[in-house]
């Protein structure tokens, strides 16, 4: 708690140690800041919506104990050992001009000698897609752990009865299955919400600083690339975590996580 503290209290002060907002104003009038703030919010919204939906359709799948499903799973499980140093490094050699994925796309003959497809060329937005991309295929596999887990631990007599009374597999899903796995849901969106806000070295890694701005990449590049900018570095992280808690409980209040239960 000591150094969270410090470092509140030195995003408030100038060089000579006098209380200043000064930092925070500097934030503010960075035309990269709203770019963060921007790229950050559709990072968070497409990237958790796709993942939720991929890992909880991969769940519901390895959940039927089909044969081969025990495979299936290590195999899917693969991407999230990975840290993300090396998942930026792969694709970042992957997605080259002269990489692996050309190198794939011409042995597989969907490009010619010679041709080469820029992957890395298209404008921020489609930037943002493929680190998106890049991204769900690292996370899927941590989301869907947590909603497997949900899912093997639902009382079957429920779900049995659902398929006594007539409903069909989609209304058992959406009125028996999804109420139960609540906890569930909420803890894997929640977890995947937060670590989504902080993303930033697989962007770096693959296009560099500022090429595609996000909140926590701004922070780095305060801290690591410009000289005597700590202190704005600083006041860039307290707003990150204010941010970050905001969301947060936002979250938790729509979700209804702070309603007490039924006695």
């Amino acid at each position: 708690m000591g150094p969270v503290i410090t470092a509140v209290i030195l995003s408030f002060r100038d060089e000579a140690g006098n209380f200043t907002l000064a930092n925070y104003l500097y934030i503010f009038k960075d035309p990269y800041f709203l770019k963060a703030v921007i790229n950050t919010g559709i990072f968070v919204a497409i990237s958790v919506t796709l993942e939720f939906v991929v890992a909880f359709s991969l769940a519901l799948l390895i959940n039927k104990r089909f044969r081969g499903a025990g495979a299936f799973l290590s195999l899917a499980l693969i991407p999230m050992t990975l840290p993300p140093v090396a998942v930026g490094a792969m694709w970042s050699s992957g997605f080259a001009v002269h990489g692996w994925m050309n190198s794939l796309l011409y042995r597989l003959g969907f490009i010619t000698e010679g041709e080469k497809i820029v992957f890395l060329g298209g404008t921020e937005f489609q930037s943002l897609m493929l680190i998106i991309l890049i991204d769900a295929w690292q996370v899927i596999p941590f989301m869907m752990i947590i909603l497997l887990a949900g899912l093997q631990n639902l009382p079957k007599e429920s779900i049995e009865a659902g398929y006594i009374f007539g409903a069909t597999r989609f209304t058992v899903l959406r009125k028996i299955t999804m109420p139960m796995m609540k906890p569930s849901i909420q803890t894997a969106l929640i977890l995947r919400i937060i670590s989504a806000l902080q993303v930033w070295l697989i962007i770096v890694m693959i296009y560099g600083y500022r090429r595609i701005p996000v909140l926590v990449e701004e922070v780095v590049f305060y801290e690591e690339v410009l000289l005597n900018f700590y202190r704005v570095a600083l006041a860039y992280s307290v707003i990150v975590s204010v941010i970050v808690s905001i969301v947060a409980v936002i979250y938790l209040k729509v979700s209804g996580a702070f309603e007490k239960a039924p006695e």
